[in-house]
């Protein structure tokens, strides 16, 4: 059997600082063969502040690969082996993606279900598609557990209290202004029933989702500790409904 593919987060980016990051070093080479006989320190020291900053590029896109290929594996099993399992829950992935927390649920169920929305974005993962998700679901061994349908966060198509658990990961900051990201949590907390679980992996914005939890009368609200996968800060924000 293949070995499913979660796909590589924001691949324009990491296509792009890869190509300056070599860009720069090739220019690097250049400047200093043209001027060494002329100016060699000045050559030197122009050629290694741009190595440098090249480098700087290269680095960060081979973090992001990493994080996209091992990184967020790990954080999937860390995010879900913090909920106790029965095996009959309902679950829902806000921003499934190609199904890395879907499939990653559907594997600790037994009787239950995993829904996973998204929108499908290019941008945001590469092969985005629910055609991705659902062959991962078939590698992982999970399609009966696994349904996954075309929604956007803000308008989710369920109705109040139908979830156990909801999770989300790198989808929530991808919409563009705090009011609009405070509709995708509250839509959250409308179709989460009492007494279950939610857990937010995200850059940025995390604190900003613990304070619209909390006003939307959810509790035992956690922030983890800041990482920095993808380059940048991230952390885990859960919660439970009351």
């Amino acid at each position: 059997m293949p070995n499913p593919d979660y796909g590589l987060d924001a691949p324009k980016l990491v296509r792009r600082f890869a190509m300056r990051g070599g860009f720069l070093i090739a220019f690097a080479v250049v400047l200093y063969v043209a001027n060494r006989n002329t100016s060699p320190g000045t050559a030197q020291a122009l050629a290694s502040i741009f190595v440098a900053v090249g480098l700087g590029f290269l680095v960060t896109a081979g973090v992001m690969v990493w994080s996209s290929r091992v990184a967020k594996l790990r954080l999937r099993d860390r995010m879900l082996d913090g909920f106790s399992w029965r095996g009959d829950e309902t679950v829902l992935d806000v921003g499934c993606g190609r199904g890395l927390l879907l499939i990653g649920a559907a594997k600790r169920l037994k009787t239950g279900k995993a829904t996973g929305v998204d929108t499908w974005q290019p941008d945001h993962l590469s092969g985005n598609n629910p055609e991705a998700g659902l062959r991962n679901a078939k590698t992982e061994g999970v399609e009966n557990r696994v349904k996954i349908e075309s929604a956007d966060a803000r308008k989710l198509p369920f109705g109040a209290s139908s979830f156990d658990v909801v999770v989300s990961s790198l989808a929530i900051h991808n919409i563009p202004s705090a009011p609009e990201r405070a509709k995708a949590l509250r839509e959250i907390a409308r179709v989460l029933k009492p007494g279950g679980r939610v857990a937010i992996f995200d850059i940025f914005h995390t604190s900003e989702y613990a304070k619209v939890l909390q006003q939307l009368g959810l509790t035992d609200i956690q922030l983890s500790s800041l990482s920095l996968l993808w380059g940048v800060p991230c952390r885990t924000v859960t919660a439970r409904k009351p």
